[in-house]
């Protein structure tokens, strides 16, 4: 078992930028690879980034390419997602999940190879 713990977001103005945390506890973090997910109202949760359990590897969803980022510090068991030029389309719930993966370079982009969520944290972007 292991638990997360979103923070980080709020309201921002377009253009701005934010940075999430995921602070896992429970299990041995290193061991998961991690994603950030969002869901905006009406629509389905869609993938916005991922990252391997060793760091090496990421991978992004078409619509935050070169402006989010995520990384990770496995000595702090603490995942991030650095959210630069954010659009009011960025709008959404985002969660951070885990996935308990076999290889230190895997990392899924899919939403159902994840064996544990957050609670999530509300970003807003609007003027």
């Amino acid at each position: 078992q292991v638990q997360l713990v979103e923070s980080g977001g709020g309201l921002v103005q377009p253009g701005g930028s934010l940075r999430l945390s995921c602070a896992a506890s429970g299990r041995t973090f290193s061991s998961f690879a991690m994603g950030w997910f969002r869901q905006a109202p009406g629509k389905e949760r869609e993938f916005v980034a991922a990252i391997s359990r060793s760091g090496g590897n990421t991978y992004y969803g078409d619509s935050v390419k070169g402006r989010f980022f995520i990384s990770r510090d496995n000595a702090k068991n603490t995942v991030y997602l650095q959210m630069n030029r954010l659009k009011p389309e960025d709008t959404a719930v985002y969660y951070c999940a885990a996935d308990q993966a076999l290889s230190v370079y895997y990392c899924a982009i899919v939403a159902r190879e994840y064996d544990y969520w957050g609670q999530g944290t509300q970003v807003t972007v609007s003027s």
